[in-house]
């Protein structure tokens, strides 16, 4: 029996993980990124110029118009630090008359330290701000999607005279993809939308699932939120493993979005024979991993193929905790039991700020247990129901021999890039 190396994403780096042929029987599941664009600028440059059904973006803007540009926060590998200095190249207007809004959704403002790594000479060309989901003084009330259902955007991109959302396109757990209307709302809506469009039944409808778009419930609420103010012109990019840009979609926000979902789609599906008593999987390295709000879609994509009561072996750096901010630990850790914690979730008439992520957790965990490798101490992670690993490779070796010579496993090493199904 021969020994492998599958290179597991984690943090800014990889784990070799050993796939020992005498302890089971590997099947490595991941994408089939594509390489890098050889000239992404020009690729940028084109698809501004011949856009999907739009008119190219020098014709869409006046050189006395206001424009706010709205892209992704830290927690998304978005190359802002080269799609907005591209985009003030393009744009027939001078660097004052654009702002650049990082479309936070509930996640914390950025600091200026962030801004500057994240969006480099451009930081000093340019005003960027970080929206604020709870500064109701920066929103503005678009409309109304139900009695219960305001729209609240912020103020800035409201109030411009032309809108541009800049964002990557990736599979999502509950949303289909993201990017597209999903970089206005939850992107820069207030609070109080953010928490309706991601409510207990539009979670839990078996539709709002990874790489669904046609009727699923949350896509299609996200998608009637922005259209209440939509943005006038869309960029947004597919990357492959070294987050590089493989793919450039330009043009209207809706058309453009979906043709690049269909692109990314076929990359990232991947059939496998059967489900397995063993997945082991990443978040997709830093910064998705940061913490382990975000971890929850990396254990999401691998409960696809876990057998009931198998076990997942999550790999997922935590540097940000789980984080600090938000109520996503505290919702977790705050009741005896996740069924106590789940109809809790379920009889609320307003939801509570993550607790979505929380449903999706229990979701993953009423299939499996989680393992979690990671830089969280274990009494943390024992509190939030998953199980702490110190030793990635020592831990799982472990476990197989339990299981057997031959137990099938898969290794997803890139997580939730990847959209693994049953065939």
């Amino acid at each position: 029996m021969t020994v492998s190396i599958a290179h597991v994403a984690y943090g800014a780096s990889r784990i070799p993980l050993q796939l020992d042929g005498r302890l089971a029987e590997w099947h490595v599941i991941a994408p089939s990124f594509e390489p890098a664009l050889p000239d992404p600028h020009a690729a940028f440059v084109r698809g501004c110029a011949r856009p999907i059904y739009s008119s190219p973006l020098r014709d869409l803007v006046k050189s006395t118009d206001r424009v706010a540009i709205v892209t992704s926060d830290g927690t998304r590998p978005v190359p802002n630090h080269l799609l907005i200095p591209w985009l003030l190249e393009v744009l027939p207007v001078p660097s004052e008359q654009v702002t650049v809004i990082i479309g936070t959704g509930s996640h914390r403002t950025a600091t200026s330290g962030e801004i500057a790594a994240a969006f480099g000479v451009a930081s000093r060309r340019v005003r960027i701000v970080s929206h604020d989901a709870y500064d109701s003084e920066t929103h503005e009330r678009v409309g109304d999607l139900g009695p219960r259902f305001p729209v609240f955007l912020n103020k800035a991109y409201v109030r411009a005279d032309k809108r541009i959302v800049v964002g990557f396109i990736e599979p999502h757990f509950f949303a289909g993809f993201s990017g597209g209307p999903k970089g206005i709302v939850p992107g820069v809506a207030g609070i109080e939308t953010i928490l309706q469009t991601h409510a207990y039944p539009l979670i839990a409808d078996p539709r709002s699932t990874w790489g669904v778009l046609e009727g699923n419930p949350v896509h299609e609420v996200i998608a009637r939120a922005a259209a209440l103010c939509p943005p006038d012109f869309l960029i947004n990019v597919a990357m492959n493993a070294d987050k590089a840009i493989s793919a450039i979609f330009a043009g209207h926000y809706l058309h453009a979005h979906r043709a690049g979902c269909g692109h990314v789609r076929e990359k990232a599906t991947v059939a496998v024979p059967h489900a397995f008593p063993v997945v082991v999987t990443s978040n997709s390295g830093y910064p998705l991993d940061q913490n382990l709000y975000q971890s929850v879609k990396g254990m999401s994509a691998a409960a696809r193929i876990l057998d009931p009561g198998g076990t997942t072996f999550m790999a997922s750096e935590c540097r940000d905790g789980l984080p600090d901010h938000g109520l996503f630990g505290m919702t977790l850790k705050r009741a005896a039991s996740r069924e106590a914690i789940d109809a809790e979730l379920r009889s609320r008439v307003t939801p509570e700020l993550d607790q979505w992520q929380v449903q999706v957790l229990h979701q993953v965990l009423r299939q499996g247990q989680v393992a979690l490798y990671s830089t969280l101490d274990p009494e943390t992670v024992r509190a939030c129901g998953l199980i702490p690993v110190a030793d990635l490779q020592r831990s799982l070796t472990q476990h197989l021999k339990t299981l057997g010579p031959g137990t099938p496993v898969a290794v997803m090493t890139e997580g939730p890039q990847t959209i693994p199904y049953i065939a």
